[in-house]
């Protein structure tokens, strides 16, 4: 394990740029393994004062309007890339030659062409790359992932999963590249894409999807002649002299999927859920009991099982503490009550990528890796493809064999719940009754 010190850049200070900030500044403060330092180096984005910032704020040392000037710069070793979709290869492309490590902003890019070039850079490169599938370092999420390998809700019949927020509700809100791409990469594209994770870490994989539909509710909105940022423009211009242009993708969009292990799910997002800032639920049903989770409550499962007592069953509320994934060492709080916010999976996240950077293997207490490029190509070919579902009525559509990832790298991470599979579990029980025979 390597630990000369490393020196991290973010590009894009948005809201997500600055949370993947803070997540490099907290990085050292979880999970004792004697990783290497880091070093906060620089902060970009093409408006400078958002750069200089959030370099002020989290303490890098440069802020550049240029992402160029990062790759370009030999002392720095590890990039997040925070900004629109559409960026995302050419940056992540001229990185990789440039020997950086990187991690990158879900979804992967903002077409399968790019998404695959990405997937295949990655495969030839001799680096660490990631994409920024954090749900599945929520505590409570592995640990749901955790229940259903283990059995404990006994065999899976019905996972139902929504995210609804609001950020596109306002018909005032500015034209941005959210609102721009083929219906999959709205709503979908965005807020689908995580819950399509989550779904897969949880049930494992999806292997057809049926039923989608799609509908754009706002057809056209304004072009701000400012800079936009966060859903919002810093100038729009005299109301009168504005234009529009119209909305190309989905502001909501639905499905059902079938899982290889034979569950069905329900998938529902939307990007115009009035009231609803950033609404993800989920609810996960066996033959034995219920498990869910909603990250308003974040720091909580509720769960009801056959272990309950006769007449007192009923969804209880299980806080996270220390017998779930990461909490133990991932808070400097760890029992139950203390509660999680979504800021720690980033944190969660960036420890996990600078653990595959330093070389920490799993028998060294590696956390999980993080979803590869290949794995980000997989979950966009799954979006198309719930596309492809609701421009043919609804129709379904087989991606139980993808051939476009036949020459990629093996198997996608997602299939490996975050927790412990069942085969761990009895690997554990066996080890355990081999040390009490010595």
């Amino acid at each position: 394990m390597s630990i000369t010190p490393l020196s991290v850049a973010v590009i894009g200070a948005g809201m997500a740029g600055t949370t993947h900030a803070n997540a490099w500044r907290q990085v050292g403060t979880v999970f004792d393994l004697g990783l290497p330092q880091v070093r906060l180096h620089t902060i970009a984005d093409a408006y400078l004062p958002f750069a200089e910032d959030a370099a002020q704020r989290y303490g890098y040392e440069h802020a550049v309007d240029d992402w160029r000037t990062v790759a370009e710069d030999p002392d720095i070793d590890i990039v997040s890339i925070v900004v629109g979709n559409a960026l995302h290869r050419e940056i992540a492309e001229t990185l990789i030659k440039a020997g950086k490590h990187v991690l990158c902003e879900k979804p992967l890019a903002d077409t399968l062409e790019s998404a695959r070039a990405m997937a295949q850079a990655e495969k030839e490169a001799g680096i660490v790359t990631g994409v920024g599938f954090t749900y599945r370092r929520n505590a409570a999420v592995a640990e749901l992932a955790k229940l259903v390998a283990e059995g404990h809700l006994g065999e899976i019949n019905h996972f139902d999963g929504r995210y609804w927020c609001d950020y596109g509700v306002d018909p005032a809100t500015p034209m941005a590249w959210r609102y721009q791409g083929p219906m999959g990469s709205g709503a979908l594209g965005d807020v689908g894409s995580h819950l399509i994770d989550t779904a897969e870490v949880i049930c494992g994989p999806i292997v057809s999807v049926s039923g989608a539909a799609m509908m754009t509710s706002i057809k056209e909105r304004p072009v701000a002649t400012g800079h936009v940022t966060r859903g919002t423009a810093l100038d729009t211009g005299d109301s009168a002299s504005v234009t529009y242009e119209p909305v190309e993708n989905d502001d909501v969009a639905t499905f059902t999927a079938h899982f290889a292990s034979g569950a069905v799910g329900t998938f529902s997002c939307s990007r115009v859920a009035w009231g609803l800032p950033n609404s993800l639920m989920v609810d996960v049903l066996g033959t034995k009991g219920r498990a869910s989770w909603d990250l308003a409550r974040c720091g909580e499962i509720k769960i009801d099982d056959v272990n309950s007592p006769a007449g007192l069953g009923g969804a209880r509320r299980v806080l996270v503490g220390p017998d779930f994934p990461y909490f133990a060492r991932g808070s400097s709080m760890a029992f139950g009550g203390v509660g999680l916010t979504q800021i720690e999976q980033f944190t969660y996240q960036a420890h996990a990528f600078l653990q595959q950077v330093a070389g920490v293997t799993p028998e060294q207490g590696a956390l999980p890796p993080c979803a590869s490029f290949t794995d980000g190509y997989r979950e966009m070919l799954l979006a198309d493809a719930v596309a492809r579902s609701a421009a043919a009525g609804g129709a379904a559509v087989d991606v139980s064999d993808l051939p476009e990832l036949a020459s990629l790298q093996g198997p996608f991470t997602a299939s490996r719940p975050i927790g412990p599979t069942r085969s761990d579990m009895q690997q554990r029980k066996d080890a355990q009754g081999d040390l009490s025979c010595h």
